[in-house]
């Protein structure tokens, strides 16, 4: 399918590497070119803009492949700032939609080019370029300004805009015990305040501060010495008795004895930024008015961490340390901000709780809001006014809101295990510290929402593409459960509904750990199907997490009342299903043509929750999935009907006839079919008389199956009435022609045979426009047993008449469809000698044996699979020695 080539170049043009590929214009083109630039990019080391060059490629190339229908040459291109891609199609006419043009607007709903849409509102450039065969489309994405060897870089700042300091920055660097003496003081220390190390090691480092406190806070410096890391700005007074103002970062470490100790990093406070992340220029002019300080400068003190998990773990510490308390949490505003998510926690069991929900507004008190500030002094005189310290052992707590622009975007708390820890001076402290750092975790947010969004649209175009990939409804539950978990989920299960009246149904269970599986399947057994409510939106299901605690309960009671049972081996594995349902789990419904056809079941372990943008991805992929799984219903259907009515137009089988061997082979062209436009018949008259026919309705599909219908049945009515050959034939034919527009002309070989008491076979034949029969007599001679006469469904007025056969023993008559004459390859083709040929060498063998060798030698004739139907009927009449 692909032909890939790369190739890295070290010239001085601004391309630095290239790597090229065709992709053919077949089904799996598309998920194929997605996999090349997707493996190259990360090759690259460009993971950031992966998912936006992945999500326009898979667009242009199923512009090329399947709308325009040629085969598309993708070309990555990497040069100095960004990645360009190239698409090319060799469709070159095609139009190009355009936002704004003066074109007639484009349906919501139609499938090609919104490629081009696309690129203009991901790509950073794009464009068209037209030659007279061929259409290329390309697309550049620019990369995050980022000096090389760096994982986060702040913006490059002008000259007079840069901290200033003087032409040696020196830090000290003094460590303290637990106690508060200095136990060593570096030289940049000595310089910095004058005394040598031997002056001031042994002594208490609080003698040396003139001014403890770090200015607007309440913490002093042996408080800080003893959290386990701190920032902020005090005083030292020098040997010359002038107070030196210092910013100072202290850690606090502990040696390979167990022994604590503090490492202090002090600057002058002017050098501040050493320690600190650089201010950003957010407007004002060059001198650098307008400018604000990095919103993280008073509250953390050091750059940001790149992602914002990162940044919030670390702020809920920097809030717990600066209040010394005993646990923190960050809560994050849904969109409606009706809704808070646990986000971050330290002192809490986080595992727990994240991604938890609580309301924003949690009752009638007056701290019942999480938009104002909060101060419980005592949890125990208020229960549940803060439902996420809940059972956590927390007496007294402060929470503050986040808000930008006046907008509430989540919410900071400080707790301690002592009651009265906290009043309004800590709110005031904690909430000028939440507005430093609000901005800053509400762009990180959007930031995370970004990738988020970006990735999943890459997530569904490859969902959609595996969905659309297959009709059969149990690969459609495999998929649909294998995009789920662990992507989106710990564990899945979906569950299907028949009709209106029908109860859900479990019908397919996944667990990433697959020892759970059985496990799990086992415990959704014994537990009610949710409810098929077509209400969009997932929504919370308990049964389960009920149902794993009680199973907990009852295997540990299993554990100490039963430790040397034999039963005491499934302990274990009921213990870690239990805990593996055992968190938050959530159901959308799988709708599709305004009806429920079943439930996407999702759920995590030891009581962890979804997360907001998780339940809406899987909301969009339930509804994908829910389509997908009701058009493979209705392919098993129209399957099942189709093979049914199929089967119905054979015999249901052959008659045991005395003194003469029967066979038939049938094989239908075409992938799905039991029967096509030939088909065969043998059936008891009466007093001894057997009919036999094979026929071959022109053309395929339902309306050749009607024809093929109507002449068996009517055959086997017709020769039971007493009606001779030509007279069922003549009958058949206006048949035929009574269906009038449905009708289709029909080639038939139709007789009777009656066994005789000699032991050979009486046959009266005729044969209406059909290949004629062939007879092997036992001497090897190969001769038509049959004339030809006119073919039915043509003419109104048919005059037939039919011929009388005598096979001795030994003799054999083969009929076949043009399927078998037909057969070819090249220009060749088997036609009546080549069957002849082979039926010549078949003296000797039965019947069934005679029909093995026709078809083996028809497929043998050519290498490509039959593209007509066959049939073959053989009969036989045995030899004396043999009866």
């Amino acid at each position: 399918m692909a032909k890939p080539g790369v190739e890295t170049r070290t010239r001085s043009s601004v391309i630095t590497a290239r790597a090229a590929a065709t992709f053919e214009p077949v089904g799996r083109a598309v998920a194929t070119a997605r996999a090349f630039v997707r493996d190259t990019l990360q090759g690259w080391g460009h993971s950031d803009i992966v998912d936006d060059a992945v999500v326009l490629t898979s667009e242009l190339v199923t512009n090329a492949v399947v709308h325009a229908g040629t085969a598309a040459d993708v070309l990555c291109l990497r040069t100095d700032h960004g990645v360009r891609v190239e698409v090319a199609d060799r469709y070159p006419e095609r139009e190009v939609p355009l936002q704004g043009s003066a074109q007639p607007t484009a349906a919501p709903d139609r499938e090609n080019g919104r490629g081009l849409l696309l690129c203009a509102a991901l790509a950073t450039r794009w464009g068209v370029e037209y030659s007279p065969a061929r259409k290329r489309v390309w697309f550049q994405l620019d990369l995050p300004e980022r000096p090389v060897g760096t994982r986060h870089a702040g913006p490059a700042l002008p000259a007079d805009l840069l901290p200033v300091a003087d032409e040696r920055v020196r830090v000290a660097v003094a460590q303290v015990d637990r106690s508060g003496a200095v136990t060593a003081w570096n030289d940049d220390a000595e310089h910095l305040f004058g005394y040598a190390a031997d002056q001031v090691v042994g002594k208490q480092l609080g003698d040396l501060a003139a001014w403890p406190h770090t200015p607007g806070t309440g913490t002093g410096l042996a408080e800080a010495l003893r959290l386990s890391r701190w920032e902020g700005s005090y005083g030292i007074r020098g040997m010359d008795g002038r107070v030196i103002p210092v910013y100072a970062s202290h850690l606090r470490i502990r040696d390979t004895h167990g022994e604590p100790s503090t490492v202090c990093l002090l600057v002058r406070e002017y050098e501040r930024a050493v320690l600190q992340s650089p201010p950003r220029a957010t407007g004002g002019d060059a001198s650098g008015e307008g400018r604000t300080a990095d919103p993280f400068e008073v509250f953390i003190g050091s750059p940001a961490p790149e992602d914002l998990d990162g940044l919030l773990q670390r702020t809920v510490e920097r809030a717990r340390d600066m209040l010394d308390g005993d646990a923190a949490f960050l809560l994050l505003a849904t969109d409606d901000e009706t809704e808070l998510e646990v986000r971050a926690t330290t002192g809490l069991p986080s595992a727990r709780q994240r991604f938890a929900r609580v309301p924003v507004e949690a009752g009638t008190s007056r701290y019942a809001s999480a938009r104002m500030p909060a101060v419980h002094e005592d949890l125990a005189a208020v229960p549940g006014a803060v439902p996420l310290l809940s059972g956590t052992g927390m007496r007294s707590v402060v929470t503050v809101p986040l808000k930008v622009e006046g907008r509430l975007t989540g919410s900071l708390g400080v707790a301690a295990e002592a009651p009265g820890r906290y009043a309004n001076e800590e709110a005031l402290r904690l909430q000028f510290a939440a507005d430093r750092i609000a901005l800053a975790v509400e762009s990180a947010r959007l930031g995370e929402l970004e990738r988020l969004r970006r990735g999943s649209l890459s997530f569904l175009v490859e969902a959609s593409d595996l969905l659309a990939g297959t009709l059969d409804r149990d690969q459609t539950l495999a998929l649909m459960a294998q995009m789920t978990v662990p992507t989106l989920a710990t564990w899945c299960a979906v569950y299907t509904i028949a009709d209106q009246s029908s109860d859900p149904y479990l019908s397919y269970v996944l667990h990433e750990d697959e020892e759970l599986i059985d496990g799990l399947k086992e415990l959704l057994s014994s537990v009610t199907p949710p409810d098929p409510v077509p209400a969009p939106g997932a929504r919370v299901w308990h049964a389960p997490a009920e149902a794993a605690q009680r199973a907990a309960l009852e295997a540990s009671r299993r554990r100490l009342g039963e430790e040397a049972s034999p039963l005491s081996s499934g302990i274990g594995t009921a213990l870690a299903t239990a805990a593996a349902v055992g968190g938050e789990t959530v159901v959308l419904p799988l709708v599709a043509r305004n009806r429920v056809i079943g439930m996407l079941t999702l759920g995590k372990p030891s009581d962890d929750h979804f997360r907001q943008e998780i339940l809406e991805l899987a909301e969009d992929l339930s509804r994908r999935a829910a389509l997908a799984l009701d058009n493979a219903r209705l392919y098993s259907e129209r399957t099942a009907i189709s093979q049914s009515l199929q089967r119905s137009l054979l015999p249901p089988g052959l008659p045991q006839i005395s003194g003469v061997e029967v066979d038939v082979i049938y094989r239908a062209a075409g992938e799905g079919n039991e029967v096509g436009g030939d088909f065969y018949d043998v059936f008891p008259i009466q007093d001894g008389a057997y009919g036999f026919a094979i026929g071959d309705v022109c053309g395929t599909g339902p309306e050749a199956a009607a024809v093929t219908g109507l002449a068996r049945h009517a055959l086997r009515l017709l020769a039971r009435e007493g009606f001779g050959g030509p007279a069922v034939l003549e009958r058949l034919n206006a048949a035929i022609l009574d269906e009038g527009s449905r009708s289709r002309f029909l080639t038939l070989l139709y007789g009777e045979l009656r066994p005789q008491e000699d032991g050979s076979a009486a046959l009266k034949v005729v044969c209406a426009g059909h290949p004629l029969p062939l007879r092997l007599r036992q001497d090897g001679t190969v001769e038509p047993a049959a004339e030809p006469q006119p073919l039915l469904g043509v003419m109104e007025d048919l005059e037939l008449y039919e011929e009388s056969v005598t096979l001795e023993p030994g003799d054999v008559l083969l009929c076949v469809t043009d399927g078998v004459t037909e057969r070819r390859e090249g220009t060749r083709m088997l036609g009546d000698d080549g069957l002849a040929e082979v039926l010549r060498t078949c003296t000797g063998l039965t019947a069934g044996a005679v029909a093995a060798r026709v078809l083996r030698a028809v497929e043998r004739f050519a290498a490509e699979p039959a593209s007509d139907d066959m049939a073959i009927l053989t009969l036989r009449v045995p030899e004396p020695h043999r009866q």
